[in-house]
């Protein structure tokens, strides 16, 4: 089974996080920010990634460490869970429409951190989240999951609609991307034969 267990402590975030990537789409999440909650769960369903999540953070201050810290833990957990990437088929795309928005995702796992973020969020928050934190948590993910992530929005004005089309597309976009590749099950897929 490919999937990983992290605990990270810091003064402002105290998080345990497991991740399988061949699961079934099952997610226990609680973040302390209601809206990642939503979005978590959305990203383990359409991924079909089981994820477990805990985090208490000081969001009487704001919800950026605990979004910011469960980034980089989630990444952790998939650079752990992928292992020496023998077999995926490496790269992963998808188009999403979510009503008007229109969202594309695309993914090379190659052991090289980049982040090519698009999203133009008409407003400053959803209910209570600050949408800003979107950007924030994917280059915290990317940055610790040694991941290129190119995240477009083609069309939408609805912040809710956008943020909720990019993480179901970012979901399929990796489970694409980590899925085993039956003709090549046993090769790093890399002319140098390593991903790092």
């Amino acid at each position: 089974m490919r999937q990983a267990s992290i605990s990270r402590k810091t003064a402002e975030t105290d998080i345990e996080l497991t991740l399988n990537l061949d699961g079934t789409g099952e997610s226990d999440v609680s973040s302390g920010v209601g809206f990642l909650d939503h979005m978590l769960t959305l990203f383990a369903r359409h991924g079909r990634f089981d994820l477990s999540l805990s985090c208490v953070g000081d969001t009487q201050v704001d919800d950026h460490h605990s979004v910011e810290d469960i980034g980089i833990c989630l990444g952790l957990a998939f650079r752990e869970a992928i292992g020496d990437k023998r077999g995926i088929y490496r790269y992963g795309d998808t188009t999403l429409p979510m009503d008007e928005a229109l969202i594309q995702t695309a993914v090379d796992i190659s052991g090289r951190s980049f982040l090519c973020y698009g999203l133009e969020i008409p407003t400053e928050k959803v209910g209570s989240f600050d949408t800003e934190l979107v950007e924030e948590f994917f280059r915290a993910f990317v940055s610790n999951a040694g991941v290129t992530l190119h995240i477009r929005q083609l069309s939408g004005r609805n912040s809710h609609h956008i943020i909720e089309g990019c993480f179901k597309s970012f979901a399929r976009t990796l489970r694409k991307a980590v899925a085993i590749d039956p003709a090549c099950a046993d090769e790093v897929p890399s002319t140098k034969g390593v991903l790092a």
